[in-house]
């Protein structure tokens, strides 16, 4: 019943996850978000205390029913470890085996993560949040998959009259993101169809931290000594590697409630029960876990005094400064809670938010940013600050994105057709949805743009339509802290671009 259970719950959860990465046409209600806000650490970056309280409550009274069934990593290597034995001849079925923990590595890992977090060095934390990880391996391997079998349904249907599916374009956001995601696949899975659940028991920070409590948890798998007979058959079942059967004793740091050894054992010899045993942990152990508490507070302080550093320097490509999503505002708060889950790339629907490289230093590899090049950001579209489950993008209402600047517009008249061509033009001005580009009159017969960067929104509608080449005549610069602009009714308007409103 408790193999049951928990298998029901994984399944609820790792699909809603999986589809509301996938779900590109807005099927699934906004609801089904709350399925990445209550995950560990997006919900610390946001600071959902009751989340946070509830999942650590839940540790402490049940053991890591988190790792078990709501991280989706955890999930998805269950479901390698499913694959390796429906794939396996049962002659050469490999089974698990006791290991001891490896805690210097695990140490390492979560005061690496830790330390990396307070120093604003966001790219290890994000690089090793296992549902950051989780969300680039769908975002960057999955979806252009889904998405291609969407179009090839597209293609057979439209001809017969049925429009259920409709093509959508397929791009590579980022060729660093798809190759750290590629190599998060590779390895996780490997490490995942050799020896279960070694990832979550020896490098994620997650699965530590979590263990210090789950160790000392209310109820646990314990052995009953009467009825074991060291067959040894839970320690073969055992994904964590965390049964030593010939002394009877379970590490209770490293299980993640799986159930697979009472399921196996035909004595009863295992029973998740109620801890009645006196446990006195040792002085370096009660050292260790009051030394992790001690870092996390540290950790959180930070948080909530908003310090941050900003490490390495930017990269000029075309614009100085990357252009942060519409509710990100502040560079630094963007920075330290932006964990590059990606799910702002996956659920945009002009999918112009791509991740970054360089752009915003080091420590913001993977961190989104805009990009133009194949449209503009949506006038009225507040979804990507509504996906965001860490508070890295502040949910914003369309009134407040209609008055929230994320760029402002430069324009470079030496690269304008109309300028150097002399010849007709103004799609900028048709696309800018404040009027903060417009066209005046320009040597009798012409119009040709100028600004008003004071009402910019910084949508980019005027970068992506322009037609200057090589070089755009005009284009948004990034700002670190995005401005709150007033709008005079008659200058904003109304257009139609390809389907979308502005």
């Amino acid at each position: 019943m408790l193999k049951t259970i928990r298998i029901s719950l994984s399944f609820l959860f790792f699909s809603l996850i999986v589809i509301f990465f996938l779900d590109f046409t807005g099927v699934l209600p906004h609801e089904f978000h709350a399925m990445e806000m209550i995950q560990f650490v997006p919900a610390l970056l946001a600071m959902h205390w009751v989340i946070i309280f509830v999942l650590l409550v839940l540790t402490a009274l049940f053991g890591r029913v988190y790792c078990s069934s709501i991280c989706p990593m955890g999930v998805y290597q269950d479901i390698v470890g499913w694959l390796r034995k429906k794939c396996t001849n049962k002659k050469h079925k490999k089974k698990y085996k006791y290991l001891p923990a490896l805690n210097i590595l695990r140490w390492s890992f979560l005061g690496a993560t830790i330390v990396a977090f307070l120093f604003g060095f966001s790219f290890l934390v994000g690089l090793l949040d296992p549902y950051s990880a989780f969300g680039r391996m769908i975002v960057h391997l999955f979806k252009p998959a889904y998405l291609a079998g969407n179009n090839l349904l597209a293609a057979l249907l439209i001809p017969v009259g049925n429009y259920t599916f409709y093509k959508v374009g397929i791009y590579m956001l980022s060729l660093s993101s798809t190759v750290i995601a590629l190599a998060t696949f590779i390895i996780i899975s490997i490490m995942a169809w050799r020896n279960g659940r070694i990832y979550c028991n020896t490098v994620c920070p997650v699965g530590t931290l979590l263990g210090f409590i789950s160790k000392h948890a209310l109820y646990q798998i314990r052995f009953d000594s009467e009825s074991c007979t060291l067959c040894g058959r839970c320690a073969r079942a055992c994904k964590a590697s965390c049964i030593d059967f010939k002394n009877m004793t379970v590490d209770t740091s490293r299980c993640v409630n799986c159930f697979n050894c009472i399921e196996e054992c035909k004595e009863s010899g295992l029973r998740y029960k109620k801890s009645t045993v006196n446990r006195q942990p040792s002085t370096v152990n009660r050292r260790r876990f009051f030394t992790a508490l001690a870092l996390t507070a540290l950790a959180t302080g930070k948080m909530l005094a908003d310090v941050t550093l900003r490490l390495g320097p930017k990269k000029e490509v075309g614009r100085k400064q990357p252009i942060m999503p519409p509710g990100a505002f502040d560079f630094d708060k963007f920075s330290r809670q932006c964990t590059s889950c990606h799910l702002c790339v996956s659920k945009c629907p002009a999918q112009i938010i791509k991740p970054s490289f360089l752009e915003y230093g080091i420590g913001g590899i993977m961190q989104p940013m805009l990009d133009f090049k194949h449209l503009f950001c949506n006038y009225d579209c507040t979804i990507c600050s509504e996906a965001c489950p860490t508070g890295a993008l502040t949910h914003l209402d369309q009134d407040t994105k209609h008055h929230t600047q994320i760029g402002r517009v430069q324009l470079y008249l030496e690269n304008c057709i109309v300028y150097t061509d002399e010849t007709s033009c103004g799609a900028c001005s048709e696309h800018c949805p404040t009027q903060a580009v417009h066209m005046v009159s320009y040597k009798g017969h012409l119009t040709i743009p100028e600004i008003n960067p004071n009402i910019c929104v910084g949508c980019g509608g005027c970068e992506f339509i322009c037609p200057a080449q090589p070089w755009k005549a005009i284009f948004v610069e990034g700002l670190t802290t995005h401005n709150t602009i007033e709008i005079k009714h008659e200058d904003a308007k109304e257009v139609e671009v390809d389907g979308f409103g502005f």
